[in-house]
């Protein structure tokens, strides 16, 4: 029997909502099986912009919400990725040097691993010759193939003749990123094999995987098919997506001139040494990784489920300040230091009895 497999677009995420998929294998572009829906829900993603050496470094750290068992994603790059596993705990690590500070006050009282095994292994036509495999291989707990299309029917028929999920939404995602001369990189997440308890759990995290390729600028595949519906019907509202970019200086991210990205800087400033370092042994990079020094701009952004204009692009920013959280309050009832300057007066008071106490008692033993 062939898993039913959905499709969970992502170039970072893309995602094809409800579309319905007779069996399948792993895709990529979100695309559910049977008629269940597929959506991105929150995602955190690492990117690393050596604007030197033109290379870019993204290491994703997705969720997704779906009632399929499995299902697939592709991720769009400019040229041919390098794939890597990265470090999982460089997320926590950079998420908590930009929490914010937490002050004191007082106030007074009263006041994405899934297995090749789950691979459609029916036999199927060769594909198009405008299609090409450019690699094949297990990473990070995921299957993954990095193709090569001529065109979008190319790459459609190409999913469909080996079991993918597949539709006309897909086919209208792909489209300007195989014009453009783009590589898709399928991959495919089982839910059942990550530990997810399908019955009551409609979330499913992949695992990190870094995604390492050459492009003239820093870019987030921001474009996504119609996801509304898919959403919907999961009962999804709203998703954030969180990316920390790090590179030699403050950077900025855009859509178009006309429809301005909603992603808010949360944090910026200069890492020090021993942080860069940290990262690094995370990330499990290099230490000659991107530039000398670091500079980490968090950025927060309400993902709408809407059809993007044109994906996100990064820029240097003019504007060059740090930014920092607004500190958490915690407020200390006054109560508190009014007991603690009684309990001090209360020794102040008894102190001196006590020690004229022992003072006579040992006098006193001396004298014997």
């Amino acid at each position: 029997m062939t898993p039913r497999i959905g499709f969970a677009l992502s170039a970072a995420a893309a995602l094809l909502a409800t579309c319905v998929v007779p069996s399948g294998a792993p895709a990529c572009c979100p695309a559910p099986p049977s008629g269940k829906p597929v959506v991105n829900a929150d995602q955190s993603v690492i990117m690393i912009w050596d604007a030197t050496a033109k290379t870019q470094h993204f290491i994703r750290q997705a969720s997704f919400q779906s009632d399929a068992d499995d299902f697939g994603f592709l991720v769009p790059t400019p040229t041919q990725p390098a794939l890597d596993e990265a470090g999982n705990e460089a997320f926590p690590f950079l998420h908590k040097l930009t929490e914010p500070e937490t002050k004191l006050l007082h106030r007074p009282s009263g006041g994405m691993g899934c297995g090749c095994s789950r691979v459609s292994t029916k036999s199927a036509a060769p594909a198009a010759e405008v299609v090409k495999v450019l690699e094949e291989k297990l990473v990070a707990g995921l299957h993954a193939v990095v193709l090569q299309a001529d065109s979008a029917d190319a790459l459609v028929d190409w999913l469909k003749e080996r079991g993918y999920a597949y539709s006309p939404r897909i086919k209208a995602w792909a489209k300007p990123y195989v014009q453009a001369g783009w590589k898709i990189t399928a991959l495919k997440v089982a839910k059942d094999e990550l530990g997810d308890d399908r019955q009551e759990n409609k979330k499913v995290t992949a695992a990190a995987l870094r995604l390492t390729f050459k492009t003239d600028r820093p870019i987030f595949p921001y474009r996504e098919p119609d996801s509304k519906s898919a959403a919907e019907a999961l009962g999804v509202k709203q998703r954030l997506l969180r990316i920390y970019f790090l590179a030699d200086a403050r950077y900025q991210g855009n859509l178009t001139k006309e429809v301005p990205w909603t992603g808010q800087v949360a944090w910026s400033g200069k890492l020090d040494v021993e942080d860069r370092q940290k990262a690094i042994e995370l990330l499990k990079l290099p230490e000659s990784t991107g530039p000398a020094e670091w500079w980490l701009t968090e950025f927060e952004d309400n993902w709408p489920y809407e059809v993007a204009p044109a994906d996100v692009v990064f820029s240097r920013d003019p504007n060059q300040a740090t930014v920092k959280r607004p500190p958490i309050i915690q407020y200390i009832s006054a109560a508190e230091p009014v007991e603690a300057m009684a309990y001090a007066l209360a020794a102040v008071v008894a102190l001196p009895p006590l020690v004229r106490r022992v003072c006579r008692a040992r006098n006193g033993a001396r004298t014997k």
